[in-house]
């Protein structure tokens, strides 16, 4: 992946993965976003894993939000994450959310997401997230 640049506005992935058609949640969050400042790139529905991680390594972001609520977040998060190893991208904060049950968010967090959103997360909060995750990865 190339060097990037230290003060750009963060580049942020927003992906709907799956066959969760369900995208109100993920077009929110991509305003919420750009509102914040950031530049939006959303996968569209039915991303795979592959996908999320070609337009990553495309588009040299800085993060990927990943949007699930079919219940299929413990498969394809981890996928997410094994396709960004496999093309060797190792300095993008991944974050996940939905209904996801609280039981599962360890699992996650262990299989190298690093936070996990429940509903009902205030929008500000993920973009706290997102831009203290990202200040540290631009530190390293």
């Amino acid at each position: 992946m190339k060097q990037k640049a230290q003060t750009r506005n963060i580049k942020i992935l927003v992906a709907k993965l799956g066959l969760d058609g369900h995208d109100r949640g993920a077009l929110v969050l991509c305003r919420a976003f750009r509102d914040a400042g950031m530049e939006v790139i959303y996968s569209g529905l039915f991303a795979t894993p592959e996908r999320v991680a070609q337009i990553a390594e495309d588009e040299d972001v800085d993060a990927i939000a990943m949007s699930l609520l079919n219940g299929a977040h413990g498969t394809l998060f981890p996928r997410v994450v094994k396709a960004l190893k496999k093309k060797k991208i190792n300095d993008v904060l991944v974050v996940g959310g939905g209904v996801i049950p609280e039981i599962d968010h360890k699992d996650l967090i262990k299989a190298g997401v690093d936070h996990v959103f429940g509903p009902g997360t205030p929008l500000p909060t993920i973009i706290d997230h997102i831009n203290t995750g990202v200040a540290k990865l631009r530190k390293i």
